[in-house]
């Protein structure tokens, strides 16, 4: 048995009788089918019943859920229940909110200072070779490279990368050749273009190493990026 309506619920219940009442009183005046068309009185009656009874099921439904969620609870005691819960959810959001702006800001500061030593070490040893302090540190044809270069206007950081990067073309020999043609402590391609600084580029290391270093200006600007360049792609 359905519990008693609300006064809502009854008010709907007359408007549901009136309804019913007007759909007979038509139906009482006309039975003929033709006449009961779009815009006969019955079907105006007949639109009001319907909207009737839809109001009806939808008050019967919120007055019984009323009953069953509300049965037995205090209003003022659930109504304080909710705000407490609320007042607590929003704490928890803030807080939350909170520790993920400072876990962003945090991770921003250490990207941006991992990022800066990196900057710094690039510019430190931009190619990551040994800097000697000092000529003195080589002896034979490595040691009159580092003099050239210097000579040149390139210094000793800027001979540390030459020093790496004609050690693995070459080894510093003067005679070096391999398979392609390559020839010289710059493993010049072929070996011949090293005439162009002089005659004697087949066994003089000078020659060699002052060809060598005009072609990595003319091409790369220095060694560490002739170097860099080797790194990358494995010839320069």
């Amino acid at each position: 048995m359905i519990p008693l309506l609300t006064r809502y619920g009854s008010k709907l219940a007359a408007v549901l009788v009136l309804a019913l009442g007007a759909v007979i009183v038509v139906n009482a005046v006309t039975d003929d089918p033709a006449v009961q068309d779009a815009d006969h009185p019955s079907q105006a009656a007949a639109e009001q019943q319907a909207e009737a009874e839809a109001a009806y099921e939808e008050v019967r439904y919120q007055h019984v859920n009323y009953i069953a969620e509300t049965a037995g609870a205090d209003v003022t005691v659930k109504a304080e229940a909710v705000a407490d819960y609320a007042l607590d959810k929003a704490d928890g959001l803030d807080d939350a909110e909170a520790a993920a702006q400072e876990a962003a800001e945090q991770a921003a500061q250490e990207a941006a200072e991992a990022e800066a030593a990196e900057e710094a070490a690039r510019n430190t040893n931009p190619t990551s070779v040994d800097i000697p302090s000092s000529c003195g540190e080589f002896s034979g044809n490595r040691a009159t490279g580092c003099a050239i270069t210097l000579d040149q206007g390139f210094d000793l950081g800027q001979f540390g990368c030459l020093e790496a990067l004609w050690t693995r073309e070459s080894g510093w020999n003067e005679y070096a050749a391999n398979s392609i043609g390559a020839y010289g402590i710059p493993q010049a391609l072929p070996g011949s273009k090293m005439s162009s600084e002089g005659d004697d580029w087949e066994s003089n290391p000078v020659t060699q190493i002052n060809w060598g270093l005009g072609y990595i200006k003319g091409r790369y600007g220095t060694p560490c990026s002739a170097w860099e360049h080797s790194e990358n792609n494995g010839w320069y």
